[in-house]
């Protein structure tokens, strides 16, 4: 084949037809739909990175509407009508490169035409690529006409940069996103490709182009071009990374195992093979960051976690926080290696929530229980009418002789005991008297009591005496939380355990 007559692969194997096109599945369905129900728009938007498919499926629109025997989705290979289309030939079918035709007069003279009737074909279609390039007047110049064109008038945007479209514009079309291609598919492709054209490549090259690539079937087949002109009939692994710069998955593994580590002196030796090959930092930055995420894709699926996936999601932030230094730095390198060791630092930072549950987790379960005020009311004998004072539910000064201590006393070492203060119930004086120590509950029996008390029950009592001695035994710190807090209203103390406090 002579060099004059040779296309490179992305256009010799350019789809012709829509069960051809890779990766965008979404968009045939629906425009198949469409044309089979008559329901066919007036205005299209594609939108997606480059090298998609959305110019090709444009193409493949147009010759699915003006074919001889359409419209239909699929149009047979010996369709003049259709081949014109997809070699740029139809005098109906207008492609505008919006870069290149971008003025406000150009898209008038675009108005002026669109009146006219199609000389060949069924529908004047208007394709417009790159068509957020067109200027702000060039927009407002085509909102008539593209809101209400004449009925043989088909617009098809296609942009790169959906964002810089006037909202006018994409009001009046129906919007296409077309999606980066994932790898295996290019992969498949690109094998496809290879039986055909008797190229001998193994997987892990492949694997390396369709990475390259970053979804884009275009820039694949460009690259397979490359290195056949570089390798001929035989591409390996080695070729690909040699051409292009790139590191290998095991030295990216390595790099990988040393983030994790924290081995700062083999993060310096593998950056300081990157940079003796030549290779591309700012790619490796890349790739790195690919590994990460597929480990954290796997230990979101595992019970079994050698990494945690808090700490995995750390180094992404500090890998994806130094792309555009490497990329645009003075020194990739040094960035480079900034950026690898600032995620090693990411990677053995705690969160402050993280340290919590940890905490909690250590922390036993009885250390949890804290022992509660429980006030108890005091009531008169029913016997007897209720006054005022026996409403108020409190003892009155004069019921408790023990002399008050001064108020600026220190309160001191209360961490080693809680106190349970409850209140008292009035009883009959024929009632027996309990006295409640450190020890346990006790009872004070009288010559008529032969009843023991359980040893559930709490100190209930009116004798003044009692009252008074055991006022006395309390300690100065207590006595003063007493005089001072309770007003003498809570006399029954009971020592907790203080290997049950916190």
């Amino acid at each position: 084949m002579s060099s004059n007559s040779y296309q490179v692969i992305a256009r010799r194997w350019r789809p012709k037809q829509f069960s051809q096109l890779v990766g965008q599945d979404h968009v045939v369905q629906t425009l198949g739909n469409a044309i089979d129900l008559g329901r066919i728009a007036h205005a299209y938007l594609f939108v997606g990175p480059r090298g998609t498919g959305k110019t090709t499926s444009a193409r493949l629109f147009a010759k699915s509407l003006n074919w001889e025997n359409g419209p239909s989705l699929e149009v047979p290979e010996d369709s003049e009508i259709g081949q014109a289309i997809m070699e740029g030939r139809c005098l109906d079918v207008i492609e505008i490169d919006g870069a290149s035709n971008n003025s406000v007069e150009q898209i008038r003279d675009l108005r002026d035409e669109c009146q006219y009737a199609p000389s060949q074909c069924r529908f004047k279609i208007y394709v417009i690529d790159e068509v957020h390039m067109l200027s702000q007047q060039a927009f407002n110049a085509l909102l008539k006409t593209l809101e209400e064109p004449p009925p043989h008038v088909k617009f098809v945007f296609a942009t790169t940069e959906s964002h810089k479209v006037l909202p006018t514009i994409v009001s009046r079309c129906q919007r296409f996103e077309f999606r980066s291609i994932p790898a295996p598919l290019i992969v498949q492709k690109l094998k496809e490709i290879c039986s055909a054209e008797n190229i001998e490549i193994d997987d892990e090259a492949l694997g390396a182009i369709a990475r390259m690539a970053m979804g884009g079937m275009r820039d694949a087949q460009s690259i397979l071009d490359q290195m056949i002109s570089f390798c001929g009939h035989a591409i390996k692994q080695s070729d690909v990374l040699e051409v292009y710069g790139l590191a290998s998955s095991a030295a990216i593994e390595n790099l990988k195992v040393s983030v994790l580590a924290g081995d700062y002196e083999t993060i310096l030796k593998i950056s300081d093979e990157f940079s003796t090959s030549g290779l591309d930092f700012y790619r490796a930055l890349l790739d790195l960051s690919e590994f990460f995420r597929s480990s954290l894709v796997s230990s979101l699926h595992s019970s079994d976690l050698d990494v945690s996936p808090e700490r995995i999601a750390r180094i992404l932030d500090e890998l994806r926080a130094g792309e555009s230094l490497v990329r645009s730095g003075l020194s990739e390198k040094t960035n480079f290696e900034v950026t690898l060791f600032r995620a090693v630092e990411a990677g053995r930072t705690r969160s402050i929530d993280h340290v919590i549950r940890k905490i909690s987790q250590l922390t036993p379960k009885d250390s949890k229980k804290k022992t509660k005020l429980v006030e108890r009311e005091i009531s008169h004998p029913s016997t007897e009418a209720e006054t005022p004072e026996a409403s108020n539910h409190s003892i009155s000064a004069h019921d408790v002789t023990a002399p008050r201590k001064k108020k600026d006393e220190s309160v001191a070492n209360r961490d080693s005991s809680d106190l349970s203060l409850e209140s008292a119930k009035v009883k009959p004086a024929s009632k027996e008297q309990e006295v409640q120590n450190e020890s346990g509950p006790q009872t004070l029996p009288k010559e008529k009591d032969a009843n023991p008390p359980s040893p559930k029950k709490t100190l209930q009592t009116t004798d003044p005496e009692i009252i008074k001695q055991r006022m006395e035994a309390l300690p100065q710190e207590v006595r003063k939380v007493v005089d001072e807090k309770f007003r003498g209203e809570y006399f029954a103390i009971e020592k907790i355990d203080s290997t049950k406090l916190l």
